[in-house]
């Protein structure tokens, strides 16, 4: 597939608001149920509230740059019955709700019930959101390397880990106290994250088209052999369903991104925690989220459309 900066954004942005909204709520969680407070008060959760709606509302806008008629774009939630990406953009911006009621009541009335209830509502509008979104590309039977329950894993797992790796940062320059707990979980989130990403790399180098250029072409020859494309100027197919680039270059991505989303910001986040260092934990996630970047681009660019068996020449 050829993929679009657009989605990427949306995916990897989102994740990290969702990450660290599910991260604060855990943490107050802990607060109260220890029978505490915030050493940084309220304002702590409704500024952390506040990021993460940041990050959801910039996910948002990088969503719209796929859009070819971006003033249509309420009639996305006129599928809902039927269609994933209908439902996404009915949870994300429920979601968005949530988060925006949970800091608000942090802000003006503090931790207490009303918070506990708010925030366990968002929490089961982050699982809903994570679950449509991953469930986008799932579906989708005919693109094997999407078909599986690890993509699902996958996008939950690392929208957990960068979103942790961003609130260990956002904690260790507001309320160090949390600091610790959000990098435990961070390198645990990010450690499952890369096992789950290493499984599905090795089930797709070994996945087998179900089709062949026979029953792509309706030449039943043995010897089957593309030698035009069937448009002298392109076409939709040969523009959406191919990124164009080179195999060497799609290895490169791969190597990047193990490197850059899980190698590096692990190392970055035991450093961090062992030398408590507020600065190594920011560049941890600044580091991550390149890494992400560069990993749903991989994801998208590795899924091989069926009809790529046609224009097998282009691909």
């Amino acid at each position: 597939m050829n993929p679009a900066f657009s989605v990427v954004f949306l995916t990897t942005l989102i994740g990290a608001g969702q990450g660290l909204f599910v991260a604060l709520y855990l943490s107050e969680l802990v607060i109260l149920g220890a029978g505490g407070a915030s050493p940084a008060g309220s304002s702590y959760f409704a500024a952390g509230s506040a990021i993460s709606l940041l990050f959801l509302m910039a996910g948002l806008v990088a969503s719209f740059f796929h859009l070819g008629h971006p003033e249509r774009a309420w009639r996305a939630i006129a599928m809902w019955r039927t269609s994933w990406l209908s439902r996404e953009c009915i949870a994300l911006p429920v979601f968005m709700l949530a988060v925006f009621a949970y800091g608000a009541l942090h802000y003006f009335i503090g931790s207490g019930a009303p918070t506990l209830v708010v925030g366990a509502l968002g929490l089961v509008c982050c699982a809903a959101l994570f679950y449509c979104t991953a469930m986008i590309y799932a579906c989708l039977r005919f693109l094997q390397e999407w078909a599986s329950p690890l993509t699902i894993v996958n996008f939950v797992l690392l929208g957990l880990a960068s979103g942790f790796t961003l609130a260990s940062a956002y904690a260790a320059l507001a309320a160090p106290v949390h600091a610790t707990l959000f990098v435990l979980l961070a390198l645990l989130f990010g450690a499952f994250g890369l096992a789950s990403r290493l499984l599905s790399l090795r089930r797709n180098a070994r996945l087998k088209p179900k089709s062949t250029i026979q029953s792509a072409t309706g030449l039943h020859h043995p010897k089957v052999t593309q030698k035009a494309q069937g448009a002298m100027g392109g076409s939709f197919n040969t523009r959406q369903y191919f990124h164009g680039k080179s195999p060497a270059l799609l290895k490169l991505v791969k190597s990047l991104f193990l490197c850059f989303a899980f190698a590096l910001p692990l190392a970055m986040l035991a450093l961090g925690l062992a030398w408590d260092m507020a600065l190594m934990l920011v560049l941890a996630f600044i580091v991550q989220y390149i890494g992400l970047v560069a990993e749903r681009w991989f994801f998208f660019a590795q899924a091989n459309h069926p009809q790529n068996l046609y224009y097998q020449h282009i691909s």
